[in-house]
């Protein structure tokens, strides 16, 4: 599987990605500047967390509307893979190709804390490395985390089982103080509806090697490369 990172200004986690990517895939990953149009070639498109374009706006609002944005479009109609994690999350609900938005954390401040994500299923190409009910590490640092959707999605999302992950203690309970930043649902990640589209709000990325302090991320980034 061949992957891509798109740049855009302000995006300062892509270096951390293409650390994780290339751990997994043996490859450097492709860096695509965000007003390139061409993303050919590429199996996975991965868009970094950071603060593209300084949050102005709403956080990814601006993003969206970047010409590479039609490209990524095409690739989610043609069944492409994308990740989005923190501000590629953010992007992906602002273009359309997730539902739903983030919001301010709940406490209106911003959160940098570790955090366990559940994982509720694993037979997607992003989890199949983890087994269902598993809890996992993860880093949590943004300010607009805090998933939000009506009811009638956030329905729809539990009937097709495409809420990825949640926010859970180490032990799997979901419980309100775990919750952090308040997401509908405690939903810290979800999926389109062919499988293939995952957006996040923790990075899973920070934790790639035991030299940074854990590897409870490398399973999503094997699981890829395995695909």
């Amino acid at each position: 599987m061949k992957a891509g990172i798109i740049i855009f200004p302000g995006i300062n986690r892509e270096r951390d990605m293409a650390i994780a990517l290339e751990k997994s895939f043996g490859t450097k990953p492709q860096m695509v500047w965000h007003k390139d149009t061409d993303l050919s070639g590429l199996d996975l498109v991965v868009i970094p967390g950071g603060f593209s374009f300084g949050d102005y706006l709403r956080c990814g609002a601006m993003a969206a509307h970047s010409p590479i944005m039609r490209a990524v479009h095409d690739h989610a109609a043609r069944g492409g893979y994308i990740l989005g994690v923190c501000n590629g999350f953010q992007v992906l609900t602002e273009a359309g190709i997730l539902p739903g938005a983030l919001l301010r954390n709940a406490s209106l401040r911003f959160l940098s804390m570790d955090c366990h994500l559940r994982v509720e299923r694993s037979d997607t190409t992003f989890t199949n490395q983890y087994q269902t009910g598993q809890t996992f590490r993860a880093v949590m640092a943004h300010g607009d985390g805090n998933y939000f959707a009506d009811d009638a999605t956030l329905d729809r999302l539990e009937a097709q089982h495409l809420v990825a992950f949640r926010y859970a203690t180490k032990a799997g309970a979901i419980t309100p103080d775990v919750n952090r930043n308040g997401s509908a649902r405690a939903i810290a990640g979800i999926l389109s509806p062919n499988l293939r589209v995952l957006g996040l709000m923790p990075h899973p990325e920070d934790l790639v090697d035991p030299l940074m302090g854990g590897a409870d991320g490398k399973p999503l980034f094997d699981a890829l490369a395995a695909a």
